[in-house]
């Protein structure tokens, strides 16, 4: 993707591997986009829409197997690797490999995250202090938000402004949400995640890479979601495909000169309609 600010192209999708392919006619053919965490929830919501759109699609995990599996449900321009983006070296590797297969990268969407379920498998019914939360537990959480998008970005980003442009969505959530009680460590990752992002966009604030923030607008039935939600709990939950409109629209030649915005999901039409030009 050469044109400033990532404009998508018109090339054949997964250049570098004449065996991977975009449906033809699609709104994003030849983008090549890669979803952290892309295997379940908002992630794979994500990447079935993105891939639905055109766009050829790589989906991680920390598990290899399950990103794979994952791709061969999502379809035949879907691809899956291992990578866990808390390692610097497991990153690195994961994103040469990207570069050497299909010559680069025009969309990261760093989704990957952990929910509260690791730390508290009740945290709606009986939410605990921050206290009991194990340093463990917090690592594990903030490692996986905010150190793995901060690693993904550091490993993408150069090499979208070497090719001349390129787009990143960083996943957030509710402001509620991060100062809720008994939400440490999962409202705190996700206000950090989303500052880490605030920083990103000014850093590169003129640059043809573009940085922005999506959000679903509430709780999404994923598997983050405690087993012991009540029925009125779960009929409130938003479909994860809520996603999909906005995450394709941001990786279309209409969102090229959008920058720094935050945008909620559920809200998507309305915002588009007051902001995009």
């Amino acid at each position: 993707m050469a044109d400033a600010r990532g404009r998508a192209p018109d090339v054949t999708a997964g250049s570098g591997d004449t065996s991977i392919s975009a449906p033809p006619g699609t709104a994003l053919r030849g983008v090549r986009a890669l979803v952290t965490g892309g295997t379940s929830g908002l992630g794979r919501a994500m990447a079935h829409a993105l891939a639905r759109a055109g766009a050829l699609t790589v989906v991680t995990s920390r598990d290899r197997r399950r990103a794979e599996a994952t791709a061969h449900e999502l379809g035949e321009n879907v691809v899956g690797i291992g990578m866990d983006v808390r390692d610097d070296e497991a990153v690195q590797a994961g994103v040469d490999h990207l570069e050497a297969r299909f010559g680069g990268l025009d969309l990261l969407v760093n989704n990957a995250g952990i929910g509260m379920r690791t730390v508290n498998p009740r945290f709606l019914t009986e939410p605990r202090p921050f206290w009991t939360v194990s340093p463990d537990g917090f690592r594990d959480v903030v490692g996986t938000k905010v150190t793995g998008s901060f690693l993904v970005a550091r490993a993408v980003v150069p090499r979208m402004l070497r090719s001349g442009g390129g787009r990143v969505v960083i996943v957030s959530m509710n402001e509620h949400t991060m100062t809720r009680r008994g939400f440490v460590p999962y409202g705190p990752a996700g206000a950090g995640v989303e500052a880490l992002a605030r920083v990103m966009a000014a850093d590169l604030e003129g640059s043809p890479v573009t940085v922005n923030i999506l959000l679903p607008g509430g709780a999404a039935a994923t598997g983050m979601i405690p087993e012991d939600a009540t029925g009125e709990v779960r009929a409130m939950l938003l479909d994860p495909a809520v996603m999909g409109p906005p995450i394709v629209w941001l990786a279309s030649p209409q969102a090229v000169h959008v920058h720094g915005e935050r945008i909620v999901a559920t809200e998507f039409e309305n915002w588009r309609a007051e902001h995009a030009p």
